[in-house]
């Protein structure tokens, strides 16, 4: 086998970004590049930079550059390189999980796979699309640059239908990881950063003027007229575009204008809507005269009125919790179908029927299952704690993030909150920055709620008082704050004597409380750690919660215990946060029992 040397062909800018990307990839012909990859580990970052840390695709070099499968037409000094005798990674996965010189590994690490691929039509267009990839990627196909994408958690493609072989194809990816100031999530977050490939890599195959995106839900305020929008993607034009949803005899035909989107409106009769009793899903088949793209889209109002949250005009009361995408018993990235469907029978068996996903974007496979087993979800991007407010480029990466997240489930029934921040200290600038976030949310998708996880004051003249005031509070349609009276302030009995002011007209949620134990370490409830202390704290924070009037849901802080780096404590956190319900063995914690007949209460009270 030859070396693979450094090579650099430069096609692309530097700052080439992904294309749009493709919804519904699942339902479309496609060919999975899931499995073993090759991988190198590259800290100084040699295949990418010269020796003057210059990038090889800023200043052309023909002996350096990139990871590819070419002979330079010379000597190059890097011949340390060679992906044949590298060892393999599996993708969707973490490297951290995967080998032990990972764990705490934070830069570049190079990903190659082989493979062969036929279109079955020589006209159609081909796309390589990637779940995610933490934190930034750049994408390389049989020598050329298709381009990068910036953001751990939001789903991204390139069109390769002029790259692509019928055989030995060569995909690279430079998968960097490195925390940044300027970027989103910033420096210091309480997570453990997982890096790699870490969701589903596939090949896409659509004709060659193909539906590139749709949203249909039932129209704000509206129950039972859907709307929405098709865009087509290929021959400009009018063109005829067919929605079909064959269980209520329904089909509309619609046209589009001349950048082939077509306004979607369709009254309808006898439509059940989705909910969390009865997750009643439909099959929508959307066609052109080139394709047809089937999914199950459920159909359900969500709104507020006073201090009331509404699905479907009746009152709800959110029994939630939090969730990391993390398998605790693994102690690595959830990636796959199973983890979500372990980590949400968790949530249905404390009967829950909401979810908070923190602190970023989860796999689609969140979603769709929440979809099918009638539970609600929050869904956040990673603008967490104290990141550059000021800096346009941070605001963008945002932004980006955000309009990813919304253009991949805003067809999601179970999606019914999209969180534009958690824990941010208040600034001018932050307000503004958070203000323009949820801006743009309603103008991509003016059907779901707005909020964000904030945080609570005290008053230093009365160490009992506890006060809800920020000015993005203006902005949101759920008030949801964070608070840790009895862990991080004070012992439990403190929830006792604590008295909340808060001083809107809006429906309240707490979106985080809690406390750290060890499963199985048993004592009494004054001692930290023990299921005793998280337990009494429990009982007496929900009863403290309670007495807030405008209380209309929580999601404690957290399901299952998680990786953290910020947390070393030996013998009893040993690197996780143990905050969850359920420890790392799968075994649930005492506070679990006490939620779950809480929330029994609760379904009870609310009648669902």
């Amino acid at each position: 086998m030859r070396p693979i040397l450094i090579t650099l062909i430069v096609l692309l800018p530097f700052n080439v970004l992904s294309q749009n990307i493709i919804i519904n990839v699942n339902n479309r012909t496609n060919f999975p590049l899931n499995g073993k990859w090759q991988y190198i580990i590259d800290p100084y970052e040699n295949g990418y930079y010269d020796y003057r840390y210059e990038p090889f695709d800023k200043n052309p070099n023909p002996y350096g550059g990139y990871f590819l499968d070419r002979q330079p037409a010379g000597k190059s000094d890097l011949q340390e390189y060679d992906f044949d005798k590298s060892p393999t990674l599996i993708v969707p996965g973490d490297w951290n999980s995967q080998d032990s010189r990972l764990l705490y590994y934070e830069g570049t690490v190079w990903y190659r796979r082989l493979f062969d691929y036929k279109p079955g039509n020589p006209s159609n267009r081909i796309f390589l699309y990637f779940g995610a990839v933490n934190y930034e990627a750049h994408v390389y196909l049989n020598g050329k640059k298709l381009g990068m994408h910036i953001g751990g958690f939001t789903p991204f493609s390139f069109e390769i239908t002029d790259y692509i072989k019928d055989e030995r194809n060569s995909v690279v990816v430079k998968v960097d990881n490195k925390r940044s100031r300027d970027g989103v999530p910033t420096l210091n977050t309480d997570w453990w950063n997982y890096g790699g490939i870490t969701r589903d890599v596939m090949i896409v195959e659509v004709p060659e003027t193909y539906i590139e995106d749709y949203f249909i839900q039932l129209a704000a305020g509206q129950h039972n007229i859907l709307s929405g929008y098709i865009k087509l993607n290929g021959h400009s034009g009018i063109q005829k575009v067919k929605v079909e949803i064959p269980e209520l005899n329904s089909i509309t035909e619609f046209t589009t204008n001349e950048e082939g989107i077509a306004k979607v409106e369709i009254a309808l009769k006898n439509l059940v809507r989705w909910s969390t009793v009865n997750p009643k899903l439909y099959q929508v088949n959307i066609s052109t005269g080139y394709e047809m793209l089937s999914e199950k889209i459920g159909f359900r109002t969500i709104e507020t009125r006073g201090t009331d949250i509404l699905l479907n005009g009746k009152p709800v009361f959110l029994r939630g919790i939090c969730i990391h995408e993390e398998n605790p018993m693994r102690g690595g990235r959830a990636y796959a179908v199973e983890d979500a469907r372990l980590l949400l029978n968790w949530a249905k068996e404390l009967n829950c029927n909401y979810v908070r996903l923190a602190h970023y974007p989860h796999n689609e496979h969140m979603a769709r299952l929440a979809d099918e087993m009638g539970i609600l979800l929050w869904e956040e991007i990673p603008v967490y704690w104290t990141i550059l407010w000021d800096n346009p480029g941070t605001f963008d990466n945002a932004r980006n993030q955000l309009t990813e997240l919304i253009g991949r489930d805003k067809n999601r029934a179970s999606v019914i909150i999209w969180s534009m921040a958690n824990e941010t200290p208040v600034s001018d600038a932050r307000t503004t920055f958070l203000k323009k976030l949820a801006l743009h949310a309603r103008s991509l998708d003016d059907t779901r709620l707005i909020s964000a996880a904030m945080e609570v004051h005290g008053n230093p003249a009365d160490p009992d008082a506890r006060i809800v005031e920020d000015p993005f509070a203006d902005y949101v349609d759920i008030i949801n704050f964070n608070q840790y009276v009895g862990w991080y302030d004070g012992l439990p009995q403190k929830c006792d004597k604590v008295r909340w002011t808060i001083k809107y007209d809006k429906p309240v949620m707490i979106s985080e409380f809690g406390a750290g134990a060890l499963q199985g370490l048993h004592g009494d409830p004054l001692t930290r750690w023990t299921e005793e202390y998280q337990e009494d704290l429990y009982k007496r924070s929900l009863s403290m919660l309670s007495k807030i009037p405008q209380f209309r849901g929580l999601s404690p802080w957290i399901l299952c215990d998680f990786r953290s780096p910020r947390r070393p404590l030996p013998g009893i956190q040993d690197g996780w946060n143990r905050k969850g319900l359920i420890g790392q063995n799968g075994t649930k914690k005492k506070a679990f029992y006490v939620l779950r007949d809480f929330y029994r209460q609760k379904e009870v009270e609310f009648k669902e």
